[in-house]
């Protein structure tokens, strides 16, 4: 295959073309721009009619439901057949919006071999806004075109002839015995741990050769597939076989050999072409050129992201039934707050009317029952917190107080920006004090900053008791809260004032186990000279990932708990 995104993107598109339910479709990530309508103009070539879906679309529009108008009127039930009912190329634009139910229930029609194919238009901005793993798994072809300029690319053509014959010969296009196991194994030294991807890599493969004429899958057909399938799903560098000549020898070392006989063995060496090394290794050197070089580091990101579950606390759903994105009504009851969804009731209804009418000693027109009530359900997005608990006693004064004075700036900057709210809170002397409410004023924020003042004792348990009441109000005020303490973490005040470091300690442990079991996320910035034992202990108890930074200036503390929060 010929180097190159756009020259892959014409090769799979081809092969979308002759086999479109054998592949499953095609994830493409770009932004809606020129580059990607290009794409689209190219889909109709396709022989499946296309249907656009929406990723808040609901059971009753892709499998089809009651037609409540046609039904109301004609007094008998009338059936609406849904999106899936016939195969079709289905588009789903703003795919990285797709809710886990919906990708479910997608990647169970394509499941069925009913003849689907998805085309997922992921606009994703950002890594960990994509399309669920469950529809990328079951699409073959993998695209990334958000670094694709325009200049590089043209017009996508589609001869319909030759994707009709090459259509009719693909049922009797072969493959070796040998070639789903080759593929397989090069898989898994690609670090794809899906069985699905060798699989779909052979059908991509049968469909280029027949794109081609041929009746059995060639070394060309198979490379171009390795590299529109395997290639974008690699999650590491393949490792390279040890080398068996480079064992230290165990035997005797052999006699010399003939000098005729070893100009001959380097002469067979030399002519040795492509063709006469095993299959694996071509595909495999296949992969490699096609393997971006920030490919596998944005993959261990995402990987590394996920695996964390996320210590941010970014903004969580949650589900209502007054505000935010509408999703699909459930069966419930009218007493509690609840608001009903007619449409969905009336749906639900539909059916029993006959049977109804019959048993009711009662002439109306709709015979509507508790169990028919639909309510309606709403999802949206809180808005996050950012707890600041900054130490400002005398020992934080005395060496870090300026730098991280100057970090919170720097994040509160970058908090402003994502529009997320902001306190905080400062513990000096025998108590801790909040310095500012939830605000999203950044210059409020600096000047409460600036204005704050160091010395005296360290009392951190007071500090975490005055950030845990923060995050209790803000969480029923509908707030996302995470606590970001930063202290060099020599507690010696306790709650009562006193100025013990025993029971100092035993109060910040109290206070950290409190806001661990309330579920906030939280993390522990040591801006100690030295990393200390005591606040490591105490970013265990939060549950909480310990940064210690004994040399760093505002702008890499900023930087560190930029990634925490990220991560």
């Amino acid at each position: 295959m010929p180097d190159g995104i756009w020259t892959r993107v014409e090769i799979g598109l081809n092969a979308l073309a002759v086999d479109p339910a054998g592949l499953g479709g095609l994830w493409l990530r770009a932004r809606s721009g020129p580059v990607r309508d290009r794409v689209i103009e190219a889909l109709p070539a396709l022989p499946l009619p296309l249907k656009r879906l929406h990723p808040s679309i609901g059971d009753e529009q892709l499998f089809g439901g009651i037609d409540l108008t046609a039904t109301l009127s004609s007094g008998k039930l009338v059936e609406r057949a849904g999106l899936l009912a016939e195969p079709a190329i289905l588009v789903l634009p703003m795919a990285e919006r797709t809710q886990p139910g919906l990708a479910a229930r997608l990647a169970g029609a394509l499941d069925q071999g009913t003849g689907h194919c998805l085309v997922a238009m992921d606009e994703g901005a950002e890594p960990q806004e994509t399309l669920p793993e469950a529809l990328t798994d079951r699409l073959a072809l993998h695209l990334d075109l958000d670094a694709l300029p325009w200049g590089q690319t043209e017009r996508i053509a589609m001869d319909g002839d030759a994707l009709a014959a090459a259509r009719a010969r693909l049922p009797g296009v072969r493959a070796g015995d040998k070639v789903l196991e080759d593929l397989t194994i090069l898989a898994v030294r690609l670090g794809i741990d899906s069985l699905r991807a060798p699989m779909l890599a052979l059908k991509a493969a049968k469909a280029l050769a027949a794109l081609a004429g041929n009746d059995e899958v060639d070394q060309d057909d198979l490379s171009a597939a390795v590299q529109l399938v395997l290639a974008p799903r690699a999650t590491q560098f393949p490792e390279e076989e040890p080398d068996e000549d480079e064992q230290p020898p165990q035997d005797p070392p052999p006699p010399d050999p003939d000098p005729e006989q070893n100009q001959n063995d380097q002469d067979e060496g030399e002519s040795q072409s492509l063709d006469d090394l095993p299959l694996q290794d071509i595909l495999l050197e296949a992969a490699k050129a096609t393997l971006p070089a920030d490919l596998l580091a944005n993959l261990a990101a995402q990987k590394a992201q996920r695996a964390g579950g996320g210590i941010s606390g970014a903004g969580a759903k949650r589900k209502g039934n007054r505000r935010g994105r509408p999703i699909p009504p459930r069966r419930g009851r009218l007493d509690t707050g609840a608001r009903l969804d007619v449409i969905s009731t009336l749906r639900a209804a539909a059916p029993w009317q006959t049977i109804r009418k019959r048993e009711s000693s009662f002439e109306r027109s709709l015979h509507i029952r508790t169990d028919d009530f639909r309510i309606k359900r709403f999802e949206e997005k809180s808005d996050r917190l950012l707890i600041f608990v900054v130490d400002a006693s005398g020992s934080a004064a005395m060496t870090r107080l300026a730098e991280a004075k100057g970090a919170v700036e720097l994040l509160l900057a970058e908090a402003y920006a994502r529009r997320d709210h902001v306190a905080l809170v400062a513990f000096r002397g025998e108590a801790a004090e909040l310095l500012l409410p939830p605000t999203r004023s950044l210059v409020q924020t600096k000047r409460r900053l600036a204005a704050l003042p160091g010395g005296g004792g360290t009392p951190l348990a007071a500090g975490l008791k005055t950030a845990l009441e923060l995050a209790i109000q803000s969480k029923g005020r509908g707030m996302t809260p995470t606590v970001a303490l930063l202290t060099d973490g020599r507690a010696n005040i306790a709650l009562d004032g006193t100025a013990n470091r025993t029971m100092a300690t035993e109060d910040a442990t109290r206070m950290a186990t409190a806001i661990r079991a309330n579920g906030y996320p939280a993390m522990v910035i040591d801006m100690g000279q030295r990393p200390e034992r005591s606040l490591k202990a105490l970013a265990e108890t939060l549950g909480a990932p310990y940064i210690p930074l004994p040399r760093a200036d505002a702008d890499r503390l900023s930087t560190a708990v930029s990634a925490a929060l990220d991560a």
